[in-house]
């Protein structure tokens, strides 16, 4: 499979009204089918998630990567541990609220990269910096773009390798969306997830938003996140025209 393939493809119960005496009937069948229809949509969430191809990983694994892949697919694609992927994303999101939020940087040298990170810097209040990093940014202060992070996140240790050996040098913690064949010697946080699809990125960055905009107090629940993870997604140039 060529990796532009791989980037697409990586792709109630009933209320009791007769007993108009028993309150606690009509309560209880209320609270029942308000947890039905809450696990319903968490399942239909979850598989809609699935099906961005976010678990779906490259032929390559590394021994980095090797405790986040649960199996191989018949065309040789490893396959991340989605439950891993979620804990990780809500660490993540822990970490990044006790934070300065304003000094939190995300990064994306690849194209598919940069609409995530715009909305998820827009939601959150986090530094986006997409497309080519200026060495220096994090290590030179003579350097007009010179600044301090307390956290980078990066979309692709390998792409974003510059703004990962800086963060290193500089002391920062680096949380990085890694795929089955990404190195992470220099990565204290990683999330295992397809970082080369574009449905897939955006669906890990609508996820991270919505963890840590639960963790700043802005949403109480899943149900207020008012943005979709189609929001997050990068357009392609026949999808805009």
């Amino acid at each position: 499979m060529s990796s532009a393939n791989q980037e697409e493809n990586t792709d109630g119960s009933s209320i009791e009204h007769k007993n108009q005496e028993s309150g606690e009937t009509f309560i209880q069948s209320n609270v029942d089918t308000a947890g039905q229809s809450e696990e319903i949509e968490n399942d239909n969430l979850e598989k809609m998630i699935l099906s961005t191809g976010i678990r779906v990983g490259t032929p390559v694994k590394t021994k980095f990567m090797a405790p986040f892949i649960v199996r191989a697919n018949p065309e040789g694609l490893y396959i991340l541990d989605i439950s891993k992927t979620l804990t990780r994303i809500d660490v993540a999101a822990k970490f990044i609220g006790r934070s300065d939020i304003s000094k939190v940087v995300v990064t994306s040298a690849r194209e598919y990269g940069k609409t995530p990170v715009q909305k998820f810097c827009e939601s959150t209040g986090a530094f986006g910096i997409i497309g080519r990093f200026m060495p220096g940014t994090f290590t030179n202060p003579s350097l007009s773009s010179y600044m301090e992070p307390q956290i980078v996140i990066v979309t692709d240790p390998q792409a974003d390798q510059q703004a990962v050996l800086e963060a290193t040098r500089a002391g920062v913690p680096v949380v990085a969306i890694a795929n089955s064949d990404n190195v992470t010697s220099n990565v204290d946080l990683v999330i295992p997830a397809n970082n080369r699809g574009r449905k897939a990125l955006a669906t890990v960055y609508w996820l991270l938003t919505r963890e840590v905009l639960k963790k700043q107090g802005k949403i109480k629940s899943d149900n207020e996140m008012k943005i979709s993870i189609d929001d997050f997604e990068t357009k392609l140039v026949e999808e805009i025209s």
